[in-house]
């Protein structure tokens, strides 16, 4: 009696037309870090013949092609992707908050502009200085530019900054009796305040909803395959069509702190990451764990994070508070 296989029904016949046990295909498994091992790049057997086809398989330059020639995603299947991740990302980050410090919609209006060239660790490091001699929009309107200048020296770019900052208080002085307005229109019109800026202001001193398009945030969502649009205005635009406008803030803090902790620019750890069964680009970076984890920065990392003074939140979550300029 000869047994021959029904390929399209996954059974087996016997010759007198029997059907023998049907064979069954076992569900994926997962790997250590949760990541279902479909997702991740094949491995080749030591003990079983390498082909050209199986070394290709091996590669994450191949698993990247597979997936560019997947069938194009649906408006619908994209919007349910995009929004699984933000909320995968915010149970990683519950404690996600703006990165500088700031006690009042003009410190955080000056920090962030501030913030551009440098990162907002040395921004925090600075600016206690700046806001110590000069505590209002009237103090630092009328200070002494070679005085600022030498305060904001460790921000970089330090006599445009002056410059803007000094501008900008000046503008609330004569403007907006030196208060910082809430609205997007007026703030956009302050020296050294663009969209940007505007947005962080916005949604972190008056808790109106707005997408913080930094390079963090154009770099993931360009990778996630949420939009192919390269200017800041348009990314904004795009991405905002996926949410809801009240998931805009968050949304923005969500992305950067996992651009600025795992998916890095030139190596992201992908092997560590918490969505890489939703990333089309995944495979970029290191898919090993353990070296993975390595690649990890701030409290991932164990390290200390931006803020000198960090939400308590934060601080339950297990983060260090960054020191202060000079320190260590």
């Amino acid at each position: 009696m000869v047994a021959r296989r029904d390929s399209a029904e996954g059974e087996q016949t016997s010759g007198d037309g029997k059907k023998a046990a049907k064979v069954t295909k076992k569900a994926p498994s997962k790997t250590a870090s949760g990541t279902p091992s479909e997702a991740l790049p094949k491995t080749v057997s030591k003990t079983s013949p390498v082909t050209p086809a199986a070394k290709s398989a091996a590669t994450p330059a191949a698993t990247v092609r597979r997936s560019a020639a997947r069938k194009p995603e649906s408006r619908t299947a994209l919007v349910r992707r995009a929004r699984r991740i933000n909320r995968e990302l915010a149970e990683v980050y519950p404690y996600a908050h703006p990165e500088l410090d700031f006690e009042n919609p003009f410190q955080l209006v000056v920090a962030t502009v501030l913030s551009a060239q440098t990162t907002d660790l040395r921004v925090n490091q600075t600016t206690p200085a700046l806001f110590a001699k000069y505590p209002t929009p009237e103090d630092l309107a009328a200070a002494d530019p070679a005085e600022v200048e030498e305060i904001l020296r460790p921000t970089g770019f330090f006599r445009a900054k002056t410059r803007s900052v000094i501008g900008l208080s000046q503008a609330l002085v004569e403007q907006f009796g030196g208060e910082v307005p809430g609205r997007l229109e007026d703030l956009v019109k302050l020296p050294g305040v663009g969209r940007k800026t505007a947005f962080v202001v916005l949604g972190n001193a008056f808790g109106r909803p707005g997408i913080t398009v930094d390079t963090h945030f154009q770099r993931l969502v360009r990778r996630w395959k949420w939009t192919e649009e390269t200017e800041p205005d348009k990314i904004e635009a795009a991405v905002g069509a996926l949410f809801p406008k009240s998931e805009w803030t968050m949304l923005s803090h969500h992305v950067i702190f996992h651009g600025r902790r795992m998916c890095h620019a030139r190596k992201p750890a992908c092997g560590a990451c918490p969505i890489a069964p939703l990333c089309p680009a995944y495979g970029e970076g290191e898919t090993d764990p353990e070296k993975a984890k390595k690649l990890l920065k701030y409290e991932k990392g164990g390290f200390p994070g931006q803020r000198l003074n960090p939400p308590q939140s934060y601080l339950d979550a297990g983060g260090r508070p960054a020191p202060p300029l000079g320190a260590g």
